[in-house]
């Protein structure tokens, strides 16, 4: 037996339900993880449930790939839904394409009642009859109700005999749908301006979205339906559903749209849209979430980092804006660098040491690191945090802990103002340091010792650094040296200062005739 109403497992008409409805056709995007995000925190701050449903009826589009991409997101994002496919729930199964019965049982009753009509046009009729109009420049759009004036009892038996035939709403012409909305307030809409009759059950049975995502949300109880307002066209064509079958409608919320820095509906053109993009990009669950949860809504003055349970505990639908919400890419890195920063050592290492093992940080492009390897990587995050935006940006910020780095050019060893000779004379004093320096214990005490050094030399303590940073790290700007020193150890340290100074001069020429000696064996 089919059940036409679901209310009576339903425990308490009080309790909020709403869900996130997606059709597996693409990755999972910034706008539904928005929309979903929004409904999880709205059941979360009212005590209620949260459901997820798949809405796979295009069959053309479908792909098992985009239903293991919603799990693996929104596992990554750590969004957990209270009913679903692969959890269960008391108004199971939530696949549309395993409810199809459920939804022929909707639609013969509508038929039964009057209130829809079967249509025997076929695709080409309907196209040609788009062509005609276009030729002839006209304002009509949509379907032009062939088939509605075709008596029930001929338009059954033609059905039975197996002309194929789609199962249409019948639209009641010269009347106005009225529905309130959260956001937007009280909404009117001519019928003459909704879809005309629209396609409620397709050829080969399956429903159309309309069909499925009223039945649904009406026999799983769903209280409030928040979506972006994309949909909101659509809404007066679900009221009449809802009218037709004599049920009450949920309570609508039409989410602001996500658009980019031009005004425009936030895509590809702006950057990365789909969550995919942006966890290979190196960000944090974390700042996505905070930063997601944002957009079009407030939550305190004055407050930027939020957790996951703070939002749920705080969220309003009164904090919803009108506005379309801008997506602001130089905002999102500026969190993502906040909670970088809020990790401990252990948990940084543990979520950068991916991307650096794929980076070929350890050997070739995602060798594991050895023991030893991953304790220096480990001890290398305190150099880093700070400096990092993005968790793939470790791997080339310590890349030459790993490995002695290629020498620049000689100039790049000249601190301001300083010739070749003077720089020689620079990095030959900091070689004598470097031992002491690699023993310190603490940062601080390899910095007071450096600066007593330099004033004993009468040298500045900038340009005594800068030769001996570039030959440790292969870069005029990196991590902290005192830090990358101690690290290093003192035998690798002036092993790399050794080839430094070599590349800078000798006893047997001018500073830099071995460099160019060097270039011209490599051409």
């Amino acid at each position: 037996m089919v059940p036409t109403n679901h209310y009576s497992l339903y425990t308490s008409p009080m309790s909020i339900r709403d869900r996130y409805a997606p059709s597996p056709t693409g990755l999972q995007h910034i706008g539904g993880i928005r929309t979903a995000l929004f409904n999880c925190l709205f059941a979360r701050s009212r005590g209620g449930k949260f459901v997820l449903r798949l809405e796979d009826t295009d069959r053309s589009r479908f792909d098992q790939s985009y239903v293991q991409n919603l799990y693996d997101t929104f596992d990554w994002l750590g969004i957990r839904w209270d009913e679903g496919p692969d959890v269960g729930g008391t108004f199971a199964p939530y696949v549309q394409s395993q409810r199809t019965e459920l939804y022929r049982h909707h639609a013969d009753e509508l038929l039964r009642q009057g209130r829809a009509y079967r249509c025997f046009c076929s695709a080409g009729r309907i196209e040609k009859i788009r062509q005609e109009r276009e030729a002839a420049h006209s304002s009509e759009s949509g379907y032009d109700r062939h088939c509605r004036n075709i008596l029930p009892e001929e338009a059954a038996s033609r059905a039975a005999s197996g002309e194929a035939h789609t199962v249409r709403l019948k639209i009641p012409l010269g009347e106005t749908t009225r529905f309130s909305d959260h956001l937007l307030g009280d909404i009117e809409w001519k019928n003459d301006d909704v879809n005309p009759d629209p396609v409620l059950l397709k050829s080969d049975g399956f429903p159309t979205y309309h069909l499925a995502n009223v039945v649904d949300d009406h026999l799983m109880g769903i209280t409030h339906v928040l979506r972006a307002q994309e949909w909101l066209s659509s809404t007066p064509l679900h009221v009449i559903l809802y009218d037709s079958f004599g049920w009450t409608p949920p309570e609508f919320c039409h989410l602001p749209l996500v658009m980019g820095q031009d005004g425009k509906k936030l895509s590809k053109r702006h950057g990365a849209t789909s969550i995919d993009e942006f966890r290979k990009q190196g960000y944090l669950p974390e700042a996505l979430i905070n930063y997601i949860a944002l957009l079009g809504a407030s939550y305190e003055e004055g407050r930027d980092i939020y957790s996951l349970e703070e939002l749920g505990q705080r969220f309003s639908l009164d904090k919803l804006n009108k506005a379309p919400a801008i997506f602001d890419y130089k905002k999102l890195e500026w969190y993502n660098g906040q909670y970088i920063r809020m990790l401990g050592d252990g948990e940084l290492a543990a979520a950068c040491l991916p991307y650096a093992a794929e980076a070929g940080l350890f050997g070739e492009a995602g060798t594991e690191p050895s023991p030893e390897q991953q304790r220096l990587f480990a001890a290398a995050m305190p150099l880093i945090r700070e400096r990092l935006t993005f968790l793939h940006e470790a791997a080339e910020k310590i890349g030459y802990l790993f490995g002695e780095p290629p020498l620049p050019a000689p100039e790049e060893f000249f601190p301001k103002k300083a010739n070749a000779a003077e720089t020689l004379e620079l990095l030959r004093l900091g070689r004598q340091l470097v031992p002491h320096l690699a023993a310190a214990a603490e940062d601080a005490a390899a910095e007071a010792y450096i600066k007593e050094q330099a004033e004993k030399s009468a040298v500045k303590l900038g340009d005594l650094m800068m030769p001996l940073r570039v030959a440790i790290t292969g870069s005029r700007v990196s991590p902290p040296l005192f830090g990358s020193l101690r690290l290093l150890g003192a035998e690798s340290s002036l092993r790399r200062v050794d080839r430094a100074l070599e590349l800078l001069g000798d006893n047997t020429g001018s500073p830099l005739d071995k460099y160019y000696i060097m270039q011209y064996k490599q051409i």
